[in-house]
């Protein structure tokens, strides 16, 4: 009959076309996991990591324009700032950001007797815990200056960078900001300080113009895991 050979044309014409869909959307990224849909991110990542704070007026101006991009960041804060400035550090946990350890005041610590040196660390662990509640899992020691007997003391993991626009010794947003654009690469780690308005400045006009080249901003620990 016309109208069974109708149903069986609509039929095949249906499953082409979802056989297509399907194709289509593999190719995007999309994984199918027991039926579902798993969506892969798309885009590259990176990571922007600010050292030597929180301090009291810059790191707050720089939470806020993360917050309105939706993007997180790591803080690598020194026991001294953290001390001083606690309800930045809470707001910065509260908010989802990764929070490191730099050293109590920042000090090299290859230059120091070890158990000095792992003291540093040891306090600004505790000052970081007694204010969020979590001691940190990541260090990223002043001026990467690291030794492998405190690789060996230490039970934590070291982050350093690939991406300096030595943003503290030009204070120039547009320099940082050409600079950090320039050499960004998927899986780069970026070096800043908020503790320099140019510096937070530069952040959020990097954010804003590698996201158009579709980046996306992780913390440290998204890039280590993958």
């Amino acid at each position: 009959m016309d109208w069974m050979k109708k149903i069986r044309s609509c039929l095949i014409l249906l499953l082409l076309l979802a056989a297509v869909c399907a194709i289509g959307y593999w190719k995007q990224g999309g994984l199918p996991v027991f039926g579902k849909t798993l969506e892969e991110p798309m885009g590259k990542k990176v990571a922007l990591t600010f050292d030597d704070g929180p301090h009291p007026y810059y790191t707050e101006q720089l939470l806020d324009g993360l917050k309105k991009r939706g993007v997180k960041a790591t803080f690598f804060v020194t026991g001294e700032h953290a001390s001083l400035h606690p309800e930045v550090i809470e707001r910065m946990d509260e908010e989802g950001h990764l929070i490191g350890n730099h050293s109590q005041n920042h000090i090299q610590l290859t230059k120091e007797q070890t158990m000095e040196a792992c003291d540093q660390i040891k306090w600004t662990n505790e000052k970081i815990k007694s204010i969020t509640g979590q001691a940190p899992v990541y260090v990223r020691p002043p001026f990467g200056s690291w030794s492998d007997e405190l690789e060996n003391l230490v039970p934590m993991k070291v982050v350093l960078w690939s991406v300096d626009p030595l943003d503290w010794k030009t204070q120039n947003k547009n320099s940082i900001v050409r600079h950090i654009v320039s050499h960004a690469e998927d899986g780069g780690i970026i070096l800043l300080h908020d503790v320099y308005g140019t510096s937070v400045d530069a952040a959020l006009e990097v954010i804003d113009t590698l996201s158009a080249e579709g980046y996306n901003f992780v913390t440290v620990d998204e890039l280590l895991i993958d």
